[in-house]
């Protein structure tokens, strides 16, 4: 197997996708808007790529925070807030804030697996910053590491409820960017003791079964590579100080912040300790050059993605009860507008 998750091009697998993938035996797949036309058409794709590899369990992925962030949407599938929404909700009553990022996770995680999706790249665990660049922005569950973490908590238990695998990012923590990583390199010129705020909602769910990479400088800590290419920020920071031991995967490989060809950049980032490489563009000669540039997937990462997906399901359908879970989260979030009014 290779230690790599790969995109697809179009709502179906082409030949040369089916082929490649069959052979290549890549760690997953990637979902994107392209890849999802309707329920039907989704549901079909994810049985596809399951068939290619006859496992029990496959990775497959996609960017569903809500707000922005969402590759599922109206009409065909149930829109969600922005983590900004139960970041307002806390300040009038964290426990109900708690529990509606939870029923919104847990329903979001009902129509993911009845769509073939096991594993969701949420929650984000950045700190929102004051005046940084809005590619956090109102993704964010908050300023407050550990209101950050109590949400994030939140969305892991809902997704996992709903047999989904969820995904903590940015690690070592993308809030203090002040430019967009999928356009160019951010430094970030803070203290260790500054980014002891930054890393803490990673440290507190540290316990997390997947975790996702950022492409930002740390000069304190590394003053030549991004944390995704970094040895020392991934030894030292993300598996030492923040003591996470789940999946790690990159941040999509392609973004413009990291310079070098995708498979000069796939093999830094695997050789730095990265368990896996997210390629997301389904460009079939990166894909191939990936494959090339990677060795095949070790035993700590294999153990590491078999505990990873061991509680995800495909549902045959969406549950009843997802209805009933996001007019529970509505009537939580609803007291955001009556403060406001």
């Amino acid at each position: 197997m290779i230690p790599a998750i790969f995109g697809c091009s179009g709502p179906e697998l082409t030949a040369d996708e089916r082929a490649f993938f069959r052979e290549a035996d890549p760690a997953g797949y990637i979902l994107f808007g392209r890849n999802c036309a309707d329920p039907h058409q989704l549901r079909a794709l994810t049985d596809d790529l399951r068939s290619l590899h006859g496992r029990e369990r496959l990775l497959i992925s996609i960017d569903q925070e809500g707000g922005r962030v969402a590759r599922l949407r109206p009409p065909h599938w149930a829109a969600y807030p922005a983590g900004e929404a139960f970041d307002k909700l806390y300040d009038l009553a964290p426990a109900s804030a708690i529990e509606a990022a939870r029923a919104s996770a847990k329903a979001m995680a009902l129509e993911l697996s009845a769509m073939g999706i096991t594993v969701d790249y949420h929650p984000p665990l950045d700190v929102r910053q004051t005046g940084a660049h809005d590619v956090i922005g109102d993704r964010s569950f908050g300023k407050d590491p550990m209101q950050v973490a109590a949400i994030g908590r939140a969305v892991l238990d809902g997704l996992a409820a709903g047999g989904v695998t969820g995904c903590v990012k940015h690690m070592p923590g993308h809030g203090r960017s002040m430019v967009d990583t999928h356009k160019e390199m951010p430094t970030v010129h803070a203290s260790a003791e500054e980014l002891e705020h930054d890393i803490a909602p990673f440290r507190a769910l540290n316990s997390a079964l997947i975790g996702m990479t950022g492409h930002l400088k740390f000069p304190v800590w590394d003053a030549d590579n991004p944390a995704t290419l970094s040895a020392t920020i991934i030894n030292d920071i993300i598996r030492g100080e923040i003591g996470f031991d789940g999946l790690l995967l990159t941040d999509d490989i392609d973004m413009e912040a990291l310079d070098g060809t995708i498979p000069e950049r796939s093999a830094r980032a695997h050789e730095a300790g990265c368990d896996i490489v997210l390629n997301c563009w389904a460009k079939l000669d990166h894909m191939q050059g990936i494959c090339e540039a990677l060795p095949a997937m070790s035993q700590a990462t294999s153990t590491r993605l078999d505990r990873a997906l061991a509680g995800t399901r495909v549902a045959d359908g969406i549950d009843d009860e997802q209805a009933e879970l996001l007019a529970k989260r509505d009537a939580l979030l609803a007291l955001n507008a009556e403060a406001a009014a």
